[in-house]
């Protein structure tokens, strides 16, 4: 068995295999690190002999590991304990046996509420997350966000370091604050999603490898929470957006507009996902991401831009609006109003986020403002607002498709 065998096990078990040592030992950092020792040594040594157990062998080494850490901590000799309470032989033994390759067990559901704590920063929740939850290694993560490897591992670091310092438990919540804190958790997941989707800098619109990855650990969620409608939401959500990602792109990378996409690229699996997620939720109460999510769905079910129903994606929007009020809810709505009832009243909404700054700095509000005066035909205008909005792109693909509209504005 070679490299990429461990780390295709890895990937799936790794989760599981984290979860499983911090609740033993209590210790975090203890288990990730057990856990990496684990696969450095499956590197050495399953090219020379496959084990019948990859996940189970994965387990018991990185079980074998923390306990040589512990034991050479001696204040932590009542953990090595339990840790070592096995029949004689092998101290490992009986974790090879219980591996259930098919079970998802409340373990991974702590470790997903734990690296998403709001003790901890946005970003180091979001690296710590992909980190242990989902397997990424550090330089997978640097390269995903664009940021040094330094980086990526302090933030790591700092996160293992705050949550220790923290003293945060290795359990689920209590129900009540579970479903409290979800919000958190999957915001995280929305913002390693919407990072994949929109790449916010760098080269590429896309970066398909974070947002699948994303898609993957909402469906872990889904599967360990499914009474819980938002993050079938989610779910549906994500779906339905990656299904156009083979429509987003020429091959050479450059972005390719919603009224220009093929759509008979769109991943027709996805989509059917997606729906089936979305009918899931809430439909008398539908939270933020089904909202958006039947947003998405409006999107997939039209032949084309024109066909689009948007007096019923403006309704959306209004919904949308007034569960989570925003300014980029509010500049997404004015582009439905303007394809709904024409540029000018669409016009109207975004003078008012001009007015009152709610958006500052960022390249949507110019870029949408330029394109409103472009159809009203106010070119000379419209060719400022796109080449301000170019400015302000951190993404280069996006910003030569920026550029190249307000040279055709004259």
């Amino acid at each position: 068995m070679g490299a990429v065998d461990v780390e295709a096990v890895w990937r799936v078990e790794s989760a599981r295999i984290v979860a499983a040592l911090t609740r033993f030992t209590g210790d975090l950092g203890l288990a990730e690190d057990a856990t990496q020792e684990a696969v450095a040594e499956a590197l050495v040594s399953w090219p020379r002999a496959s084990p019948a157990n990859p996940a189970g062998w994965l387990m018991a080494t990185a079980r074998r590991r923390a306990i040589d850490t512990i034991r050479r901590r001696t204040a932590l000799r009542d953990r090595y304990a339990l840790l070592a309470v096995d029949a004689a032989g092998d101290p490992a033994a009986s974790w090879v046996e219980d591996v259930d390759p098919d079970r998802i067990d409340d373990d991974v559901l702590a470790l997903m509420f734990v690296s998403c704590h709001p003790v901890l920063p946005p970003a180091a929740r979001v690296a710590l997350t992909l980190r242990v939850v989902g397997g990424l290694s550090s330089e997978q993560i640097a390269r995903a966000f664009l940021v040094p490897v330094p980086t990526v591992q302090a933030r790591i670091t700092r996160a293992k370091k705050t949550i220790a310092a923290a003293r945060v438990p290795f359990e689920l919540p209590p129900a009540d604050e579970r479903r409290a804190r979800l919000g958190g958790v999957l915001h995280v997941l929305y913002a390693i999603f919407t990072e994949g989707s929109t790449a916010t800098s760098g080269d590429h619109l896309l970066r398909p490898d974070v947002a699948y990855e994303a898609i993957r650990l909402i469906r872990t969620l889904a599967a360990l929470q499914p009474d819980e409608a938002e993050v079938h939401g989610l779910l549906a959500l994500c779906e339905l957006t990656a299904a156009r990602f083979p429509a987003r792109t020429d091959p050479d990378g450059t972005p390719v507009l919603l009224e220009d996409q093929d759509r008979r690229l769109w991943d027709t699996s996805a989509i059917r996902r997606g729906l089936a997620a979305l009918n899931r939720t809430s439909p008398r109460n539908p939270g933020p991401y089904a909202l958006q999510a039947a947003i998405a769905a409006t999107h997939a079910a039209a032949p084309s831009v024109g066909a689009t129903d948007w007096d019923r994606v403006v309704l959306l929007y209004d919904a949308l609006g007034r569960v989570t009020p925003s300014p980029v809810v509010d500049l997404n709505r004015a582009v439905a109003v303007a394809m709904a009832s024409g540029p000018a009243r669409a016009l109207a909404i975004v003078e008012e986020l001009v007015t009152a700054r709610r958006l500052p700095g960022s390249h949507l509000v110019p870029t949408v403002r330029g394109e409103l005066l472009a159809r009203l035909g106010r070119s000379a205008e419209a060719r400022v607002e796109l080449e301000l909005a170019a400015r302000l792109c951190a993404n280069q693909r996006e910003r030569a498709v920026l550029l190249r509209r307000a040279a055709t504005l004259g």
